[in-house]
């Protein structure tokens, strides 16, 4: 079948319910989740294909996690949650397959057990936080650490966690989303790309990251480049204006605009908002008939 659903979605984990009553302020940023995961349901996604940019990082390369599950905690003002998925082995294979044919320099990561149904990578929150809305979304208490027994049974898609690295030219990072679409449409399954991602990082003064200018100017051109149906365009993005913003998300939506290149998909900006020092974007992508995108 191939690409049937793309995301540009937010990692800020106060956003989870069971972790926060107010999402520190991003309750706009909660609703839109919860809009983007009904549509996500709605395409019936096989996989899903999770670039984060805080998993397992190989310099120069875009890492894809290699073990059979993935298992993670995240803990807020008291409070946690625990997650345990499974990892999509064909899925992953393919995609690295089709990225090497495209040039693109990849790098598999192994993690725990040596014996594949031992293997387990740490989940990070760049991966948990969309997860938890997109299918993934049970306290699996007691699960959530790679020596931990997986679940009885699984409720949502198998996964596929990817981790480019900074160092990894623009260009490649689109070709590479080329890539997923084409291991999409030669696997006959149903994929659904989410680029997990937070934006401007220096909004506020008391922040960790401090005050700039930059963070909503940097904010306003990736709006209208996700509003336009345009996210290839960012490719352009000044290296000292993301600097200076402190994003994270420019190299997963590259990632996305490769993908529509491949697929035609018209993009909706669900929210932006930008409760504390950082902001948070929620955008759907869904695939449109050749002509009409």
């Amino acid at each position: 079948m191939g690409i049937v659903f793309g995301a540009v979605a937010p990692h800020g984990f106060p956003i989870i319910p069971e972790l926060s009553d107010d999402a520190e302020g991003g309750l706009a940023t909660r609703a839109a989740m919860g809009v983007l995961a009904q549509r996500c349901a709605a395409a019936r996604p096989d996989v899903l294909v999770v670039a984060t940019p805080h998993g397992v990082r190989v310099d120069g390369m875009v890492c894809l996690a290699y073990t059979a599950r993935g298992a993670g905690t995240l803990r807020w003002h008291g409070r946690q949650i625990e997650m345990n998925v499974p990892l999509d082995r064909a899925a992953t294979e393919a995609i690295a397959e089709a990225a090497r044919e495209l040039g693109v320099p990849i790098a598999l990561a192994g993690f725990a057990g040596n014996r594949w149904d031992q293997s387990v990578i740490p989940l990070d929150w760049g991966t948990m936080t969309p997860l938890w809305f997109l299918g993934h979304g049970r306290n699996l208490v007691g699960r959530g650490d790679v020596l931990a027994p997986p679940p009885e049974e699984d409720t949502g898609p198998p996964v596929v966690v990817v981790t480019p690295s900074r160092r990894v030219p623009r260009e490649q990072l689109v070709t590479f989303g080329e890539a997923v679409a084409v291991a999409a449409e030669r696997d006959g399954r149903r994929y659904a790309f989410i680029a997990s991602c937070d934006w401007a990082h220096t909004h506020r003064a008391d922040g960790p990251y401090g005050f700039h200018p930059d963070a909503a100017e940097v904010d306003r051109i990736v709006v209208e480049a996700l509003e336009a149906n345009d996210p290839g365009r960012l490719i352009d993005l000044p290296e000292e204006k993301a600097t200076n913003a402190a994003i994270d998300g420019l190299w997963q939506t590259l990632m996305l605009a490769g993908v529509q290149r491949r697929v035609p998909m018209r993009g909706e900006v669900l929210c932006y908002e930008a409760p504390s020092y950082y902001s948070m974007i929620v955008a759907a992508f869904e695939p449109v008939a050749e002509g009409r995108a």
